[in-house]
């Protein structure tokens, strides 16, 4: 049976249109032909332009995955430079120069292969001696074997190596002395707290010999790792004499020191006040005592006492003793009311009309009925402040002590060295001096004799390495008198002996020891040098410590012992060395001949010292290099160093000083490396400060590096520190500064590169780089700019003058060779002197010329910049007979005659300002190329001499398509801009 629908679609439709004839139906044919034509047109060209606009879009799509490729490689790290010289070797430099500059790249290797090398070695004669230049020699100031670099160590080193390298390539032998100190009190309290964390161990526990060995042991394990960082600086020190304070030479030159200063009188044992620190448990000294400014009243946390106590300062406390036999009290104040169990005067103007009747009388003491004396004395007390009346305390209390002198007072010492007082503060023994504090004031309440507290703006004096408040106290210590030594120190820079500078320096120089106090020199420590000194107890008599007849030194107890038996011939008795270490300023006292091998007589001594130079910080002038010039001439007969140098504390960008609370504290590595803002903020938390520290210190450091620390390189960290360098107090160091000089070093790097391509492959430079006659007038202009340079940098630096310095090779480099120079020769570079034996000449001479000026310049950049001075000095071929393998010891540039052309500098600026003015004019018409100008004067000479240097002002003008030179009889030419360059010479710029 058919299908259904099958027999519908074959039937006959139903009203079906009758058919054509055929001419009709060609008709219509041919009218569907067309209209299938036109519509397959249509098709195409929507399809066309839906071709085009699928293009255009897909385009834009590639266009913005480009744009978005290249914003995630630019947000991307770089990659990691990897540097594949082998250690020591030299660079491989057969590749071509790398088409931009990367300090990692260029700060690689080259450190190794120069201290390989032996680059940094003093250069002797060929008779063995120092060369007849002369010599130059600085000892490093040691920095401490536990510490790490700081931006301070950066700057000290962009000085030195700065003359260093300089003096070095002035032909001299060159010494520059490494070493560390083996830092007392800070490596013994990281070593302390290293047990602690790993085994729960004290000192105590270990014993004295085991401990000393343990912190040997970390000393060679972590304590160089300055070293490596110096090296990043690029530091030129001679590393195979780097000595460390506690090597055997230094140990035995620091026993020879207190054993002559003691055998001449100068150091003895006395009951003095000190700095005592609680928590370390030692002495200290003035520089390890920072003093906290208080604005009034503070409520601070203590070193040794619960996190949650807070303790009141920055207030004076009134309270009264009742006036013996009297109804009468007398009120004084004090920021430290503690102090009052040892009172033993109450000091009072003699002047003061309120307190006459009451001079020569008692008062009476509340706890322990002590009858304490009222005295008179101008020097303590001053009638305005406070009550007039002063309480004296003379055990602990540096003023007091003073006054107990004069008064011939008691001395009370109420201070046990863990902090806690002792049986003379009665009730209160036992007590933390902090816990008595609260607790006495209490009690004066309660006897009624309280009078009130009053805000009191102070200094609160804390130990620079645990953060405890400073006790005076009373202790046996081993002294040395300064002031005979201090009036030998002061003379030697009165007479000229002695340079120090700025002047500033050398004010505070005759301000400190002239007022200077004897030296407290022991510490109660058991890392560092050991009081070479020994109590001698005769058999069956009472010895007094405090008798220095009684005390004998020596080297060993073989020589202290011989020593006591001719002292005390035919007794029998027993040595007992003293168990304190002398502080690290009298070891490193000795710093600039002990590292040359005193108390021997050597070859170093005789010819290293005394040092030409000692450059460091202004703020350690009395604390170190006050204490060297005084044990030098003591202890050799001569000043230890020539010239004191004092450089500039370096502040943030803001004037503030760099406080890790602050957030402001800058790794020098850091800037050679660059580092993110994450990255600084995680280096805070490896610290020990407080939370809420952190995170104030994190704010500051999201305000001043919002995109963390850009990468600049050792080159620029140098350059920038010396450019800062003006003979000031401080420096504010902005890092974008910094940043600046890194494009600077890309300038020199694409300036050398540029270069080399003009001078090219097979280009030999003269054997001499004396001028030959051919020179044209901006040849004559870059040499005389180069020996003005060469002129002023050593000028600048034999002044000490780092400002001036860097900016003279600055402008050298940036505004007179790359901007002036290099674009003035590349026509003559580039043109073809193919059968043309002038210009073959001209371009001989110009490449001549640059490579002089390329080389020169490099050494004269070398002291500061010396990685990739380095770098480009290896890329320039070398002169016939020129055997300077290394920049280091290529020869510095110094004046040069020859290179003086006065009159030819003198036209060629005429020629500038001419350009100069031509650029001005073109720039306010807007006009960048086809710019047509004239040039008109009536002076023959600067006609004949505009028209001799047309084509250098058509190079320098950039854009200038046609240059005239009139004279003063031609018209002005029309519809132009003009004006005046120099006397008599006018330029016009045409209107476009």
């Amino acid at each position: 049976m058919a299908d259904p629908k099958e027999q519908q679609q074959n039937a006959p439709a139903a009203n079906a249109a009758p058919e054509l004839d055929p001419a009709a139906a060609a008709k219509k044919a041919a009218k569907e032909a067309k209209n299938e034509e036109k519509r397959l047109a249509k098709l195409a060209k929507f399809q066309a332009k839906q071709a085009k606009l699928n293009e255009a879009k897909k385009s834009a799509a590639d266009n913005n995955n480009a744009e978005k490729k290249k914003k995630k490689e630019a947000k991307a790290p770089a990659p990691v430079f990897v540097n594949k010289t082998p250690k020591g070797e030299k660079k491989d430099m057969s590749e071509p120069i790398a088409s931009a500059y990367d300090p990692r790249a260029v700060e690689s290797a080259w450190y190794d292969w120069w201290v390989k090398e032996g680059y940094f070695k003093p250069e002797f004669g060929p008779d063995g001696k120092p060369k007849p230049e002369g010599t130059f020699v600085i000892p490093a100031p040691p920095p401490n074997v536990t510490g790490s670099l700081h931006i301070g160590h950066a700057l000290t080193v962009a000085i030195q190596d700065a003359l260093i390298r300089w003096q070095r390539m002035l032909g001299k032998t060159v010494l520059f002395n490494p070493g560390t100190d083996h830092a007392g009190i800070s490596c013994q309290s990281v070593v302390e707290k290293m047990l602690w964390k790993e085994s729960k161990t004290t000192r105590h526990d270990l014993g004295r010999e085991k401990f000393v060995e343990k912190v040997w042991e970390w000393k060679e394990l972590y304590g160089n790792k300055i070293h490596n960082q110096f090296e990043r600086l690029g530091a030129s020190f001679d590393w195979d004499r780097a000595v460390f304070t506690m090597d055997p030479p230094r140990y035995r030159a620091v026993q020879e020191n207190f054993i002559r200063l003691h055998r001449d009188g100068i150091i003895y044992r006395a009951n003095r006040l000190v700095n005592w620190c609680v928590e370390l448990n030692t002495a200290l000294s003035n520089l390890e005592v920072e003093n906290k400014e208080l604005p009034g009243r503070t409520l601070m946390n203590v070193a040794g006492y619960d996190e949650k106590e807070k303790f009141e300062f920055g207030v004076l406390n009134e309270f009264a003793y009742q006036v013996e036999d009297s109804e009468e009290r007398l009120v004084v104040a004090t920021t430290r009311i503690e102090t009052m169990l040892g009172d033993t005067a109450i000091a009072v103007h003699p002047n003061d009309e309120r307190y006459k009747h009451l001079h020569g009388k008692y008062v009476v003491h509340p706890f322990n009925n002590r009858r304490i004396p009222i005295v008179t004395d101008e020097i303590a007390v001053d009638m305005s402040f406070g009550t007039g009346a002063v309480k004296i305390t003379p055990a602990h209390d540096f003023n007091d002590y003073e006054v107990g002198k004069r008064h011939n007072l008691e001395f009370i010492n109420l201070l046990n060295d863990d902090g806690t007082y002792n049986e003379n503060a009665g009730p209160y023994k036992g007590m933390k001096r902090f816990h008595i504090r609260k607790q006495i004031t209490e009690d004066l309440k309660a006897k009624g004799l309280f009078v009130g507290v009053k805000e009191n703006p102070m200094s609160v004096p804390v130990c620079s390495k645990s953060g405890d408040i400073i006790e005076p106290l009373m202790k046996p210590q081993w002294w040395v008198k300064c002031q005979g030594m201090a009036d030998k120190a002061m003379k030697a820079v009165t007479d000229g002996e002695l340079k120090i500078s700025p002047k500033v320096s050398e004010g505070d120089w005759f301000r400190w020891l002239g007022n200077i106090n004897d030296w407290c020199i022991s510490r109660q420590l058991w890392w560092g040098h050991r009081v070479p000194a020994y109590f001698i107890k005769i058999e069956g008599e009472d010895s007094d410590s405090m008798n220095d007849e009684m005390w004998v030194t020596g080297h060993d107890e073989a020589e202290a012992r011989a020593a006591a038996e001719k002292k005390f011939p035919g007794k029998k008795f027993t040595l007992e060395q003293d168990p304190d270490v002398l502080d690290t300023w009298f070891s490193s006292g000795l710093w600039p001949f002990s590292i040359q091998g005193w108390p021997e007589q050597t070859f170093d001594m005789e010819h290293f010292y005394p040092a030409s130079m000692l450059e460091t910080g202004w703020d350690i002038l009395f604390f170190w290099v006050a204490r060297m010039v005084m044990l030098g001439i003591q202890l050799t007969g001569k000043i230890p160093f020539k010239e004191v140098l004092c450089h500039a504390m370096i502040r943030d960008a803001h004037g503030r000083k760099m406080s890790k609370s602050l957030g402001n504290v800058i790794d020098p590595v850091d800037v050679i490396e660059g580092i993110t803002l994450q990255g600084l903020h995680d280096k805070l938390n490896l610290g020990n400060l407080d939370p809420r520290e952190i995170k104030k210190a994190q704010a500051g450091q999201k305000a001043d590096f919002p995109k963390g620390i850009p990468q600049c390189g050792t080159d620029a960290l140098r350059f920038a520190l010396c450019a800062y360098t003006t003979g000031g107090r401080d420096i504010n160091l902005d890092i974008l500064r910094v940043e600046g000089y890194r494009k600077f070093c890309n300038k020199l790097w694409n300036a050398t590169r540029f270069a080399l391509m003009k001078l090219g492959d097979d280009f030999k430079p003269n054997a001499s780089a004396e001028p030959n006659g051919h020179e044209s007038l901006v040849d004559k202009w870059i040499l005389t700019k180069l020996n003005k340079c060469a002129v002023d940098t050593n000028k600048a630096l034999e002044e000490r003058n780092f400002m001036a310095a860097t900016n003279a090779v600055y402008q050298f480099w940036l505004y007179e060779l790359c901007d002036v120079y290099i674009e003035a020769i590349k026509p003559v570079c580039d043109v073809d002197t193919t059968n043309d034996e002038a210009a073959q000449t001209r371009k001989i001479t110009a490449q001549n010329t640059l490579y002089t000026c390329l080389e020169a310049g490099l050494k004269l950049m070398h002291p500061f910049m010396p990685f990739v001075t380095e770098e480009l000095y290896q890329r320039l071929g070398r002169r016939p007979g020129d055997n300077v393998h290394t920049i280091v010891k290529a020869k510095f540039p110094v004046d040069n005659k020859a290179f003086s052309f006065s009159e030819a500098e003198k036209e060629f600026d005429v020629i500038f300002e001419g350009i100069k003015t031509i650029r001005s004019i073109a720039t306010q018409l807007a006009q960048k190329k086809n710019i047509v100008v004239s040039i008109q004067t009536g002076n023959a000479a600067l006609l004949k001499l505009f028209e001799n240097e047309k084509s250098t002002i058509v190079a320098l003008a950039k854009g200038v398509s046609e240059l005239s030179i009139l004279d003063g009889s031609a018209e002005a030419p029309a519809n132009s801009e003009s004006g005046q360059a120099v006397e008599d010479v006018t330029v016009f710029v045409q209107k476009q």
